[in-house]
This record gives structure tokens, sequence and C-alpha cells, in this order.
């Protein structure tokens, strides 16, 4: 089964062929800062970057004639189970008009407009809008602000399941707490295969990191959006984009910042140790949705490569229970892995609707 993975992320876009789970090609395109601010919409960017996929195919010499089917990255839809579906008309439809623009909602777009240049089908797994939040989860403290379940389901959920194999038992049969640490940071409750309870890491709630801001103080929020300083999008930016790391040091690159910690700099060190504090905090907090009863602690994200920043979390949260890293993002080969189990008939092909 040969399958082409599409996986577009705010700065670049990630493009692989897989036969079965095993990776034939990889390539993660970046796109420069200066290209992305000409298209001030993520639905400007489709045709930038589908053309960018289909170039580097072309330059990698891919046959897309031998492919069976197309897996891309789930986008912002409406809440839903976890799972497989088949892109049709309307989750395109619910990409274009959602509320939330994220660079995950052209994934599907993407994969289905070539897709259907080639007869083949399209699909998705794992969004980052899966849902299995218990009831007392969703209260916030006023009801016209219920919490919400956007965070790192696929990547979560894959290495969930990795764990569960290196120990020779079932994912469902587990509690743990899955922390993913990239871009932004989500932590989550993992009890018996489901995800009763973790932070909204998209735009509010949780630690802060290299670019989104996390919980803030809501008040100040609110007199400084009432100030007349700022605009609607400069405040939403705050928030997602250019806050964490870029607001206190004016960069996203977490591994130059760690350097110049290593390097002497007291700044960019207080910085790393009060990201790490945040991360440890959160844990605590979802240690106590599982009523203490974690069996493992899973740190994974690019930013669990740095054992600089894993160590501060571990020094923390080590006591409720043994900690596991996985570094980087497994998103891609989870993809390709549910495409295989999909054409082995393991899996259910889920209608979105």
């Amino acid at each position: 089964m040969i399958s082409l993975v599409i996986n577009p992320g705010s700065t670049s876009t990630k493009v692989a062929v897989f036969e079965n789970d095993q990776e034939l090609f990889g390539q993660n395109i970046s796109h420069p800062t200066e290209e992305l601010a000409k298209l001030s919409t993520i639905d400007q960017q489709y045709q930038f970057r589908k053309d960018a996929i289909l170039h580097i195919l072309k330059e990698q010499q891919q046959d897309l004639q031998k492919l069976d089917l197309i897996m891309s990255r789930g986008g912002l839809l409406k809440p839903l189970s976890s799972g497989v579906y088949q892109v049709n008309t309307q989750m395109i439809d619910d990409l274009k008009n959602s509320p939330r623009q994220h660079a995950s909602n052209l994934a599907a777009m993407i994969a289905l407009d070539i897709a259907e240049e080639l007869g083949i089908n399209a699909y998705i797994a794992d969004p980052v809008v899966v849902d299995e939040l218990q009831p007392l989860a969703r209260y916030s403290g006023n009801p016209l602000f219920p919490r919400r379940s956007i965070f790192h389901a696929l990547n979560q959920k894959a290495i969930s399941r990795q764990y569960a194999n290196d120990i020779e038992r079932h994912y469902e049969d587990l509690n743990l707490i899955v922390v993913h640490m990239g871009g932004g940071i989500s932590v989550g409750a993992h009890e018996k295969g489901q995800v009763v309870d973790v932070n909204q890491a998209l735009d509010g709630e949780g630690p802060f990191s290299p670019e989104r801001s996390g919980t803030l103080p809501v008040g100040d929020v609110i007199r400084t959006a009432f100030s007349g300083k700022y605009s609607e999008q400069e405040m939403l930016q705050m928030v997602v984009g250019k806050g964490g790391m870029v607001a206190y040091l004016g960069t996203n690159d977490a591994y130059q910042v760690e350097l110049n910690a290593q390097a002497g700099d007291a700044k960019a060190m207080e910085f790393y140790e009060a990201m790490a504090y945040q991360v440890a905090k959160e844990i605590g907090s979802m240690s106590t949705v599982l009523k203490g009863k974690v069996d493992a602690i899973l740190l994974t994200g690019g930013l669990a490569k740095s054992r600089m920043l894993t160590k501060l979390i571990e020094e923390r949260v080590a006591f409720l229970s043994e900690v596991k890293c996985y570094p980087g993002e497994d998103e891609m080969k989870a993809l390709a892995f549910n495409g295989m189990l999909l054409s082995q008939g393991e899996l259910e092909i889920k209608k979105y609707q």
C-alpha cells in the first residue's frame, strides 16, 4: 500500500510517501516568513502550498500514479470522535468556513484536490478537534465560554499506543499524561483510551510555548483589548503567533534559545525554566483528573528533543510516575499507519457529516 502523507504547519509543509508504514521519501518544505507574509489568510496559502508539494514530488521523481490513497492532517473541524474519516465536500466546506484559521485546515483541501486528479481517495485521522472530554472538564466558570477539546490528538494518540506497545499493554488499559511540546503545548489526561481532559492549546489555555501565550490573566487581557491601542487581529496575535517565546525573547527558535542559555544568557535560562515550570504545573493538574492513578508521563514533540527542557520538567513531576521521552513528532508515520490499517480492513472508515 503506497500512500502520500500531507501535513501543513505554521511555517512549513511536511510531505512524504510511505509503503505501508515505512517511509520511502520525506521532505519538510520550509516556507520563508516573508513569503507567507504576502498571503494574509490561510485560504490564500492554498495554491502556494499545493504547488510547493507538487514541485518537490516532481523534483524527487515520485510517481503519483502508484499512490493508493492520500492521508492528510485533520484541521479545525466540528468536534468528532477519534478515527479515520474520508475527505468529502462537507468537510471541505467546514474547513473553508472555520472560525479559526490554522495551516492544518489546508491539508484535506490539498489532499482531495490531488486525490481527485488521480482517481483515489483522501482521508484524515485523529484531527486536532477529537473530543473525548468528560462532562466536568467542559466547565470553564461561565456558560458563555465552555472549554473545548483542541489539541495535538494525532501525535498524542500515536505516542500513547507506541508506549503501550513498548510495555506490552493495551492503550485502553492505561492512565497516561501525554505532553506534546512544539509550537504549541498540549497536556492530555488519557484515561483508559479516552482523552478526558486537555488544555485548549490553540488559543488560550495551559503553558506558554515558543509561539503561544497559554493562559493569561483574563482581566488584564480584557482591559488591554479595550484600551484602544490594539486591533482585534493584534490581540489575537498576542495569543497565537507572537506570544510565549516570541513575546519574551523575540524568536521562536527554541534551539537557539537553549544554546544561549547554555552559554550563560540568564534571561534565556530563566525563560526555559519558566516554560518547564508551567508544563510541570499542567501535568500536576492532569494528575488530579486521573485521581493520582498515573501509569506514565510521556513527553513528545519537537521540544522533547531538548534534554535540558525535559530534565527540568522531570525534576518536578517524577514523583507522580515514570517519565518517558519520545522526541520529535510521529504524525507522518501515524497518518501512514492509519492508512495501512485502513487498506487492510482493520479500521472502519467514518463519515464526516
